[in-house]
């Protein structure tokens, strides 16, 4: 496999800026606390930064500062927890149903700024910027996944512009959530699984690996689903020498899971001892258990209508702390059927690359089974259909786009078509990155209506700390950035090679 050369390691660098740069627009256009979960995700982080610890799910309560913040909130943070005497209200805060890891780091980041000088809005953007960091990496990680598993520099570059390609990713990755760090570290693991399964059998990969995995489970139960993707890509590797004994492959795998369990299965294990349940509900008290009204019962047809809309939607792009503003339904509908009919279609058809894309499919396979079990569990007990969202997918993000990279190269044939593929796939994706933003704002400033009035920007200058001149700019700075990198793009070169079986690279780096 050939190094990289200059100009892909160029479009690689202009398709994260162009991201980074999507970033900070979301988290300067969402008006504060109307990111999902934000103004609990937020509380949570206040809680620990003025050392009232971790209780247990279900005990914490939003502070009375956070409860009655918003966005036109001039009073500091100080001030408002000197107000209220730092005291809790009746709004149940669900966080600590999770690990306290995001939000230590989060209470670390309050006290650099000083948060309690600063109102709200300021601290809410601080922080936002703060997960945008965690993200930030992903374009390049989906480059570096697609690359090993195609052999194709042109292929990679387009798995860089697939992030783009998805707005909820983007505007959650720029919120003040637990979600963007699983994102990072599910990113990695995905990455270095590929490099064992193609032939990288240096025990540091493997140890990498472990520890990647270790520390994606130490922030979210959204990232246990990579515990058996990892174990079958462990299993699935050789050593050096190439022997495939069962004992040899399994033996590697346990030492692989036993060093991530060393380094972020404690909590579960705690959850397990306290809770007798791997992930307790702190929403226990807002949704109680309750029977069917009388004559009915679960309707699996309701539920499973419900889910995957619902999973659809709020994968491409429902904006808002309500998901109430969505992105058109041709949008995310035509998303849905081409990137999941292709990876059903081309994706595991016999030859070449089968063995990886079979292992690959193992992880979002894996996150579906994981969130239906759980919703249809919770539908049982509450007869309320929750708990589905798309972004409980994207720590297997670059899996999925390794996954199309295989079945589209699969389904394009001759390399002239790969080419105009990957560059229309490339347009397609920098124009999804920058429509995001633009659904967000028309829905909350403009009415819902395509148009940018002078109404629309004071409502805008009213829900954000940031300038609007600065928002226009980072849209404009978006826009050309993602036009030069869709440019530079064409220049890179495309590959005729084969897709990789699992293991037949060989010992390479």
């Amino acid at each position: 496999m050939t190094a990289p050369t200059r100009g892909e390691r160029l479009v690689v660098l202009a398709v994260t800026a162009t991201f980074g740069v999507i970033l900070v627009l979301w988290a300067a256009l969402v008006p504060t606390f109307e990111a999902p979960d934000e103004r609990a995700h937020f509380d949570a982080a206040v809680h620990v930064a003025i050392g009232d610890g971790w209780p247990d799910p279900g005990d914490l309560h939003l502070l009375q500062a956070v409860d009655g913040a918003g966005a036109g909130t001039t009073a500091s943070m100080g001030a408002l927890l000197d107000a209220s005497s730092a005291a809790e209200g009746d709004t149940v805060d669900q966080m600590t149903q999770h690990p306290a890891t995001y939000y230590v780091l989060a209470a670390g980041v309050l006290h650099l700024i000083d948060f309690e000088a600063h109102r709200p809005a300021i601290d809410v953007l601080a922080l936002r910027l703060f997960s945008a960091l965690f993200v930030l990496p992903l374009p390049a990680l989906a480059w570096a996944t697609v690359r090993r598993v195609t052999r194709s520099p042109r292929a990679a570059v387009v798995g860089a512009f697939a992030v783009l390609a998805v707005p909820e990713l983007a505007s959650i990755g720029a919120s003040v959530s637990n979600d963007p760090p699983v994102m990072l570290f599910g990113a990695t693991t995905v990455w270095l699984a590929v490099r064992v399964l193609t032939g990288d059998a240096r025990t540091r990969t493997a140890v990498t690996l472990a520890l990647s995995l270790g520390v994606a489970i130490l922030w979210k139960g959204t990232a246990l689903p990579l515990i058996p993707f990892v174990a079958v890509a462990a299993a699935l590797s050789v050593g050096a020498s190439g022997r495939r004994v069962v004992l040899r492959r399994l033996l590697r795998a346990l030492w692989v899971l036993a060093v991530a369990a060393a380094v972020g299965a404690w909590w579960w294990f705690r959850n397990l001892l306290v809770f007798h349940t791997l992930q307790p509900d702190g929403f226990a008290s807002l949704r109680p258990p309750q029977p069917f009204p009388a004559g009915t019962g679960p309707d699996p047809v309701t539920f499973v209508s419900i889910s995957w809309s619902t999973i659809a939607r709020t994968f491409w792009g429902s904006f808002g702390g309500g998901a109430q503003w969505v992105v058109s339904p041709v949008v995310y509908e035509t998303a849905t059927v081409l990137g999941l009919g292709a990876v059903l279609v081309w994706g595991f058809r016999r030859g070449p690359g089968l063995g990886l894309a079979v292992t690959l499919a193992v992880l979002p396979l894996t996150v579906f089974v994981f969130q239906t079990v759980t919703n249809w569990n919770s539908y049982l007990a509450t007869t309320f259909v929750g708990g589905t969202q798309g972004r409980y997918s994207f720590p297997a993000i670059t899996a999925f786009v390794a996954l199309s990279a295989i079945a589209w190269r699969r389904a394009l044939g001759p390399p002239a078509g790969r080419r105009r593929f990957a560059t229309v796939v490339s347009c397609i994706a920098a124009a999804l990155a920058l429509y995001g933003p633009a659904v967000a704002y028309t829905s909350f400033a403009e009415v819902a209506r395509a148009r940018v009035t002078s109404a629309g920007l004071a409502t805008l200058a009213a829900s954000t700390p940031v300038p609007v001149a600065a928002v226009v700019a980072a849209w404009v700075l978006a826009l050309l950035l993602g036009v030069g990198a869709v440019l530079l793009s064409r220049r890179v070169p495309s590959s005729s090679a084969t897709l990789p079986s699992v293991t037949d690279l060989g010992a390479r780096p």
